[in-house]
């Protein structure tokens, strides 16, 4: 019960790595807040972990509208009467050279896997600061450390958001306030599972050269990250300060002969 009496929000928690997550985060003890803007998602992953025993609750809001995101956060401090952990997990996928990427979808990237960092930050961390304690988990990748063919508009904002970590932490150490990012290689999900259909006519091929890749041969899983993201929420980190952490198989401090 590494988790125990521990209020946690995981944005984007209705599938892939924030569901694994939500699920975990329960069986450890923790109230899980799932949010998702996908409202069927959201709900089912609560109707897992409750039917397991656990404590849930689904919000729904976009994470890139400030309206939507407060009242959220301030109907969980209503109802559960802090956040402990908040994981920004909530993100989406950006395929293509800078020179062939539309105006309109690169502002969608940056606007759901930037500003989905900071409005949950912006508004939970006032409620951290008051307790003087929390832990903020931001999802980063390991592309923000290495160069990726047809990734530009994604490897802006994963970059983004890990510098946005080491600021953070400068400015909330003082509260108590861990704030850490999780840079993960490539993961088996369906985030990635869009990302190859999106980007290669042969998606078997694609797979198995993603995989030759890594180190370790293979994708990693959701529940891979999952368990990092749980280091990271319990005071087992407590430590960790503005730290990259890596799930990445062996991508960027590993060569293939």
């Amino acid at each position: 019960m590494r988790l125990a009496d521990k209020v946690t929000l995981i944005t984007g928690s209705g599938s892939g790595i924030g569901k694994s997550s939500a699920l975990l985060f329960a069986r450890e003890g923790a109230t899980v807040v799932v949010n998702d803007l996908n409202a069927e998602q959201g709900q089912a992953t609560v109707d897992e972990i409750v039917s397991s025993g656990g404590k849930a609750a689904f919000y729904q809001a976009d994470v890139t509208n400030p309206e939507q995101v407060k009242a959220m956060v301030d109907r969980i401090v209503a109802d559960f009467g802090r956040i402990d952990v908040l994981f920004n997990n909530a993100g989406i996928s950006g395929v293509g050279r800078l020179h062939e990427v539309e105006p309109e979808a690169w502002d969608r990237v940056m606007t759901v896997n930037i500003r989905g960092v900071f409005l949950p930050s912006k508004y939970v961390l006032p409620h951290m600061m008051e307790r003087m304690s929390g832990s903020i988990i931001n999802m980063s990748s390991c592309i923000a450390e290495i160069g990726l063919a047809k990734r530009a508009s994604y490897s802006a904002t994963k970059g983004a958001v890990l510098a946005l970590t080491k600021s953070m932490q400068v400015d909330y150490a003082p509260y108590n306030i861990r704030v850490n990012a999780l840079l993960p290689g490539t993961i088996l999900t369906p985030f990635v599972e869009d990302y190859l259909r999106k980007s290669y006519d042969d998606q078997e091929a694609a797979y198995a050269s993603l995989k030759t890749r890594q180190l370790s041969g293979d994708l990693g899983r959701p529940e891979d990250v999952a368990q990092a993201a749980l280091f990271l929420a319990s005071d087992e980190s407590k430590f960790m300060m503005g730290s990259p952490l890596y799930i990445d198989g062996g991508v960027v401090f590993g060569k293939n002969a």
